[in-house]
Order: structure tokens, then C-alpha cells, then sequence
């Protein structure tokens, strides 16, 4: 099933690459269904908050109505920085699953595991690693095309 929703990601990452943008894409589920999809729009919104996480979690508030967005997953390609991360902790997402391992900025395993904080008054759950070579394969051949 983590696959099957993944794959999901990967189609918005697949997204923010045709557009230019890095290829990180998140999706956000609740009872099983996809409520929101979303891809970096950094550079075309020129906005440094436009990550894929903040633009699903925006539009699965929304659509629910509701900004606290309890029992739900999301999914996302890289590993959370520490903006994304505050806002998952924030919207009281049930878990987090990601791909690729962001080891400059990532803040859920390679930095600063924001998640595993005890003071915070919410838990979220993680699991890292899923299709990692997949999500990560977007990443690099974003960044030799963009360095040639």
C-alpha cells in the first residue's frame, strides 16, 4: 500500500520536474483516499515557502475544512525540511512517509529529527526509505541537468 501511494508522489515529483522546479512531490490520505496532491512551486510561485508538503497540507486543510488533519498520512518523495516538518507536526498528521534521504536539509532522520522531540504536544509517526532509489533517481538527474 506505501508503494501504491508513493507512486502517487512520484507523479507530482514527475510534475515539478517538467516545470523546472526540484522534483519533490506529496500527496496527503485519510480513509485510504488521496485528498490533496501537490509539487514544489517554488520558483513559479516565487514564494520559499511553495514546498510540496506546505501546498498539500494547505489544500487538504481545505478541502476538510478543518486545519487539524488527524488520521492522516502523508507521502512525500524527500525527507522533510524543517519548515515541512513544523507544519506536519503543526496540522497533527497522523504519518509520515518518505523516499529519498535529504541529508543537508532533512529534519525528520538526517539533522535534526524534529519528530522525535518529546516536548511536542503532537506525534507523528515516520517511516523513511520507501522507494528511496526511485525518489532519489529525480532528485540527481534534476540537478545534472540543471549544473551541465
Amino acid at each position: 500500500m506505501q508503494e501504491m501511494y508513493m507512486k502517487e508522489a512520484l507523479k507530482q515529483a514527475k510534475k515539478a520536474y517538467e516545470k523546472g522546479e526540484v522534483p519533490i512531490g506529496a500527496i496527503i490520505v485519510k480513509d485510504g483516499n488521496i485528498i490533496s496532491r501537490a509539487y514544489n512551486k517554488r520558483e513559479m510561485e516565487m514564494k520559499s515557502t511553495s514546498h510540496a508538503e506546505m501546498i498539500a497540507i494547505e489544500k487538504a486543510c481545505k478541502k476538510l475544512n478543518n486545519w487539524r488533519l488527524t488520521n492522516c498520512d502523508i507521502y512525500v518523495t524527500l525527507e522533510p525540511c524543517p519548515m515541512c516538518a513544523g507544519a506536519i507536526l503543526n496540522s497533527r498528521i497522523k504519518n509520515l512517509y518518505f523516499g529519498a534521504y535529504d541529508e543537508k536539509s532533512g529534519a525528520i532522520v538526517s539533522n535534526i529529527k524534529m519528530l522525535d522531540n518529546e516536548y511536542c504536544n503532537h506525534r507523528t509517526n515516520y517511516e523513511s526509505g520507501i522507494m528511496e532509489e526511485e525518489c532519489s533517481s529525480y532528485i540527481k538527474t534534476f540537478f545534472k541537468k540543471i549544473r551541465k
